[in-house]
């Protein structure tokens, strides 16, 4: 059993949701049909690339990173944990993947149970499935929330 704390997506408040820039990549998309991974329960996920070069993304996502941080102190038996010695989500490909399409760019592994809305830049859902896939550029609403592994 994993007992070390990690970081992951979905929370309820706003300083904790992060809409990422124009260059994120999607890789692994399973955006419309649950799927189970190693026998797991289904969950909707994929594996967003955010090019290295995306500081605004990338500062983003650092500071929500913090605000789950504070805001799940209660998981953590009330005190605030180090977060260097965090599993955060925010992950450099460059180092944790041997896969060009990951070099220069940071990366995070995206899960949910409920259905994620697909929509396009008037907010209108996507119904036509093939203009989202893994590969397409998409700008992404993600959450982040603390929990004990």
């Amino acid at each position: 059993k994993n007992s070390k704390r990690r970081i992951s997506i979905m929370s309820k408040l706003n300083n904790t949701k992060v809409i990422t820039g124009k260059n994120t990549r999607l890789s692994y998309f399973n955006g419309w049909e649950p799927k189970s991974i190693n026998g797991g329960p289904e969950k909707y996920s994929v594996s967003l690339l955010i090019p290295k070069s995306d500081v605004e993304t990338v500062n983003a996502i650092e500071k929500a990173i913090d605000a789950a941080i504070e805001e799940g102190v209660g998981k953590f038996g009330g005190k605030k944990p180090n977060k260097a010695a965090l599993k955060t989500p925010l992950r450099d490909g460059d180092i944790e993947r041997d896969d060009e399409a990951y070099k220069g760019h940071y990366f995070i592994n995206a899960n949910s149970t409920t259905a994620p809305q697909i929509v396009d830049k008037q907010v209108k859902p996507i119904m036509d499935r093939s203009e989202v896939y893994s590969g397409c550029y998409a700008r992404v609403s993600i959450n982040f929330y603390a929990f004990n592994s």
